[in-house]
């Protein structure tokens, strides 16, 4: 137990990696006691294993956050392990009668958090727990018989009628005064990967300062043309900042803000910030899914489509993971996703199709592998976007919706800058056949330098063809026939 005459309070933080904004923190030092702040790398076999490039994150992550409790006299203690255990273990060495933190919403830990406060109170230790990610708690926004919505546009409507955002708060400027304590390295825990260093393409900047940056770059810069060119891949319109509101380095009520307070100045239209909120809102949706119906990773939202024969297709799954499915805009999104740890969202709705649809194989393999290699990889977002794609979640694109990779690419990225880019293999292709080049006349693939099936690989499959072939395995589980929407 520590010398000095007060008790210290713990800051136990997880997903809310950052000083300003942290609920947890500001009351923690309010209570007028010296604060130990505290992370728990737990890799027990209860909890979720994070994705490497979610591991490569965290690694960074934590390294920012102790830099700067530092600044504010504080220590982050790091300790790896059981998280009750550890937790108790922080009790008895410091006399702690009080644990403070923002609470998880996913159904393992919000079991898990509740299993610990429980078991702590009965030792006359209390939890004290706070949302600090979300915009509002699950269970605040509820439809008219008291349920949860399943449809994201009145979930949206009533969220942003009752949802009150926060004072900001910058944190508290002097942390010092709490004991020392033995701490893990983080560097020790292996987060960062070695032989070989795959990361060398991760453009990010992880930590509380990277997202106050990244917020600042897209207010000043993409919110203009945020409706229009989300869309559009090779353009930097999008706000980057989803692996930062995942690790907590950022609060969702600080990027609306500033939207907002953009549009209220004039310098972007009110359209455009409702749009990115719109966006919020999404991310929120699936959050307060996910809490409602726990079952949203493994199991289809609407049951019978846990009946669809899906294919086993390892030499395509293969090919799809490594972007050489002969279909340039899929290529060139899965090329972009092991480089950088990231892809664009459109560009992530057309790989998703490509699998689930052309080559009929299973949405949860795709969420896979979407879970290891996205540094943003948020368990709630990523169920309910595979889903959505898939037809078989919550206020979902019908399934019979299937997306031509290659009108979706002569759509989205007409000059072809994306696909040359991430595909350099195409890159003297000219842009009317890049996205299809075995259509292109064979004098033109010489002079591109261009040998299918060599040097870029033929498509895994006619599209036409797989198409009829997903509606027929839709009509398996409908009992009857859809004809395929438009896209």
């Amino acid at each position: 137990m520590t010398t000095q005459g007060q008790r210290p309070v713990l800051l136990w933080f997880r997903r809310d990696l950052r000083l300003a904004d942290n609920p947890a923190l500001t009351r923690a030092h309010a209570a007028g006691r010296p604060v130990v702040p505290v992370y728990i790398h737990d890799e027990a076999p209860a909890a979720r294993p994070l994705g490497e490039a979610s591991r490569w994150w965290l690694d960074k992550s934590l390294r920012a956050l102790a830099a700067g409790l530092a600044e504010r006299g504080a220590t982050l203690i790091l300790r790896r392990g059981d998280s009750e255990a550890e937790l108790r273990r922080l009790i008895d060495q410091t006399g702690a009668d009080t644990v403070f933190l923002n609470r998880l919403f996913e159904p393992e830990a919000w079991a898990r958090d509740a299993d610990i406060a429980h078991g702590l109170k009965a030792e006359g230790v209390e939890c004290k727990g706070y949302n600090a990610s979300l915009l509002a708690r699950p269970g605040s926004v509820l439809n008219g018989s008291g349920g949860p919505y399943k449809v994201f546009t009145p979930f949206l409507k009533a969220l942003l009628a009752t949802a009150e955002a926060p004072a900001h708060t910058t944190g508290p400027r002097d942390l010092s005064g709490a004991p020392r304590l033995d701490s893990d390295r983080v560097e020790d825990w292996g987060l960062h990967p070695t032989r070989p260093d795959w990361s060398t393409g991760f453009d990010w900047t992880p930590g509380e300062a990277g997202a106050e940056a990244a917020l600042h770059a897209f207010v000043a810069g993409g919110l203009a043309d945020y409706g229009a060119g989300r869309d559009i891949p090779s353009r930097p319109a999008t706000s980057r900042l989803s692996p930062h509101l995942h690790r907590g380095e950022i609060s969702p009520w600080r990027a609306i803000a500033a939207a907002r307070a953009a549009a209220q100045a004039g310098t972007v239209k009110a359209s455009e910030a409702d749009k990115f909120v719109a966006e919020i809102g999404w991310r929120e949706f699936s959050a307060h899914l996910l809490h409602h119906f726990p079952t949203l990773p493994e199991r289809a939202f609407r049951p019978e489509y846990d009946g669809f024969p899906w294919r086993d297709d390892e030499a395509g799954f293969r090919a799809w993971t490594r972007g050489m499915t002969g279909y340039p805009i899929v290529d060139a999104g899965m090329r972009q996703l092991w480089t950088t740890g990231w892809m664009h969202n459109r560009v992530r709705m057309i790989v998703a199709s490509f699998l689930i649809k052309d080559l009929l194989i299973d949405w949860r393999r795709g969420q896979a592998w979407f879970e290891d290699t996205l540094v943003d990889a948020d368990l709630a977002s990523n169920s309910q976007n595979w889903q959505w794609v898939a037809g078989s979640g919550a206020d979902a694109s019908p399934y019979f919706r299937i997306f031509n990779p290659v009108t979706q690419g002569q759509k989205f990225d007409a000059d072809g800058r994306y696909i040359k880019r991430w595909c350099p293999e195409l890159a003297r292709v000219p842009a009317k056949w890049a996205h299809a080049p075995w259509t292109a006349p064979a004098e033109v693939l010489r002079d591109a330098g261009v040998r299918l099936g060599h040097t870029y690989p033929r498509p895994l499959v006619d599209h036409a063809e797989a198409r009829d072939r997903a509606l027929a395995a839709l009509k398996v589980i409908t009992g009857r026939g859809q004809d395929a929407a438009p896209d």
